[in-house]
């Protein structure tokens, strides 16, 4: 079938200036279908036009937590305009950071409900980081969901089995990056092990979190999927054939504009 790496940074420069070459690797190591995250305006504007021109590759527009602070009025009536976009298929990535300080807190929530309020509208899902903020990821998680279904993924996941299974319970997907590879994850692994296979997905984050035997070494890139997949599918007791099978299909569900 062909993996579905669910989250590239393609428009960061060290993937691509060489993006013919990341996009080869990535056919021959199988993967059939990546989406192009973006982090801000001009980032979704690029990631657009990348996805434009790659039949395999998709795009998301949306405003990080972290340059939140940086966003324009006018970037935010292009990111709504984009949604229309039939190349864009997530919101994002959106979400909350407390492990920088770049941008203050209250405005990475607002930024947060505003994405949440625009996937209500245009019925996107979105793309969810969250570092060193599960508590205030979980609040804003309960309070979105009173105002209706909840579309989205906890990308890169490496929180703790309890708030996995909260977003579970809020409908989100839960993705896996390179980090499960590493040793020290023990206990995400086991994490991974308590998601229902039909809400489980995985990405890259490239060109970060590259996977074991790859960890010391920049940039990651959608090719190397195939370790994080083995990994997870080893964890799950499940063949990784199947494996690609199932984290496509759930893919394929929840954007759905990638059918």
């Amino acid at each position: 079938m062909g993996w579905t790496d669910t989250h590239v940074h393609l428009v960061d420069e060290s993937l691509s200036t060489q993006l013919d070459e990341v996009l080869q690797r990535a056919h021959q190591a199988g993967v059939s279908n990546m989406i192009c995250v973006a982090v801000d305006a001009a980032t979704s504007d690029s990631a657009i036009k990348i996805a434009e021109a790659r039949e395999n590759v998709w795009a998301s527009v949306g405003i990080h937590p972290n340059y939140a602070h940086l966003a324009e009025y006018r970037h935010w009536d292009e990111i709504r305009e984009w949604t229309r976009h039939p190349r864009v298929c997530a919101l994002g990535e959106t979400g909350l950071d407390l492990h920088w300080d770049d941008c203050p807190f209250p405005i990475q929530q607002a930024n947060f409900d505003q994405h949440w309020e625009l996937s209500r509208e245009c019925q996107l899902p979105l793309i969810i980081h969250m570092r060193t903020c599960e508590s205030e990821m979980l609040a804003a998680i309960e309070r979105q969901a009173t105002f209706g279904p909840l579309r989205g993924v906890m990308h890169s996941f490496s929180g703790s089995t309890e708030t996995a299974q909260k977003c579970l319970e809020h409908g989100l997907f839960i993705s896996f990056a390179g980090m499960l590879t590493y040793k020290k994850s023990q206990a995400l692994r086991e994490t991974a092990k308590t998601v229902p296979l039909d809400r489980i997905l995985v990405e890259t984050d490239s060109p970060y979190l590259s996977p074991e035997p790859h960890r010391s070494k920049r940039p990651n890139e959608p090719s190397q999927v195939v370790y994080t997949a083995k990994c997870l599918a080893e964890t799950l007791g499940i063949g990784v054939k199947d494996l690609d099978k199932i984290t496509t299909e759930n893919a394929k569900r929840l954007f759905w504009r990638m059918k």
